[in-house]
């Protein structure tokens, strides 16, 4: 099959032929229909993380996929092939720029019905991430106040959406461009963060979802209520801020999860929670797409088609 692999850390991308993944009892094999890239991935590939997620060689590249099942593992009883189905696998698993996927049941959900197969793609690692972020960590409630960093990335834009359905009031940082496009979302307040300091326009935070981590982060301590939580995706809270603020912090790896996506899902087809796409490639343009996921200024995801 036709994939995107590295055959060691920090080379380049290359679409080559090697054999299908191998199906297991306790998972599916997926045609691939299309993919998205994350943050994570550029990491993991310049093997910044290879103590906590090593890989082996040839690795094929991402984490999101949507697609339909082909065959099931013999203890799978929730799928069954012609499935449409999406998902974010776990690293042993990883590997969506492909033709062929393999996805563990238990990652698995149907893909939500309203949506294309590259809508669905932009979804699972970063709706995950935004979910585990704000309802399992934080625990965020109706009618609290929170405070998501970089609204407009792939996390944010989830992030808003899924805190307004809960009914809490969200402020944003973003740049002034994308501030029309994070109020559509649900953003009460909206701070341009080359202009402004979110701490001289926000206090008495109930929650603060960090994506951003550094300097970011250790401020964003002086906007909480005491009592409340941080939520950081990037960075430690090495200071010992959280104790000095009398907050919570809670550092997290999103785990894949079908369960969850299969609520989101729910959510997104009753146009609850709407996929934001920044761009679109096909996988002979995979380094043209890693390019555009190095600039840093995507807006929603980035997505490659794969048929």
């Amino acid at each position: 099959m036709r994939a995107a692999i590295i055959n060691n850390y920090a080379t380049d991308i290359e679409i080559s032929e090697i054999p299908e993944p191998v199906l297991t009892a306790d998972s599916v094999l997926i045609q691939v229909y299309a993919a998205s890239l994350n943050p994570i991935d550029s990491i993991v590939r310049a093997g910044y993380m290879k103590d906590m997620v090593p890989l082996s060689f040839p690795h094929v590249m991402g984490y999101d996929v949507s697609g339909v099942v082909t065959k099931v593992g013999t203890d799978v009883t929730g799928f069954k092939p012609g499935d449409a189905v999406y998902a974010r696998p776990n690293q042993e698993d990883a590997g969506s720029l492909a033709a062929v996927a393999r996805v563990k049941a238990a990652e698995l959900a149907l893909k939500p019905a309203s949506i294309s197969h590259a809508e669905a793609a932009s979804i699972p690692l970063a709706g995950l991430t935004a979910w585990q972020a704000l309802v399992d960590k934080a625990g965020l409630k109706a009618g609290q106040k929170i405070l998501i960093h970089s609204g407009s990335g792939g996390v944010g834009t989830l992030a808003i959406q899924i805190a307004k359905h809960i009914g809490a009031h969200v402020a944003t940082t973003t740049s002034a461009k994308n501030a029309d496009l994070v109020r559509s979302l649900g953003a009460d307040e909206v701070i341009y963060y080359k202009t402004e300091k979110f701490e001289d326009t926000v206090s008495d935070y109930d929650v603060v979802f960090d994506t951003l981590g550094g300097e970011t982060m250790a401020r964003s301590f002086s906007v909480m209520k005491k009592g409340g939580v941080l939520v950081s995706i990037k960075g430690q809270d090495t200071d010992n801020l959280a104790e000095k603020h009398g907050v919570r912090f809670e550092w997290f790896f999103m785990s894949p999860s079908g369960a969850q996506l299969t609520e989101l899902g729910a959510l997104i087809d009753k146009g609850i929670v709407k996929p934001v796409i920044d761009s679109s490639y096909e996988l002979s343009e995979i380094s043209a797409a890693y390019d555009k996921l190095a600039d840093g200024h995507a807006v929603g995801k980035i997505v490659v088609t794969i048929r």
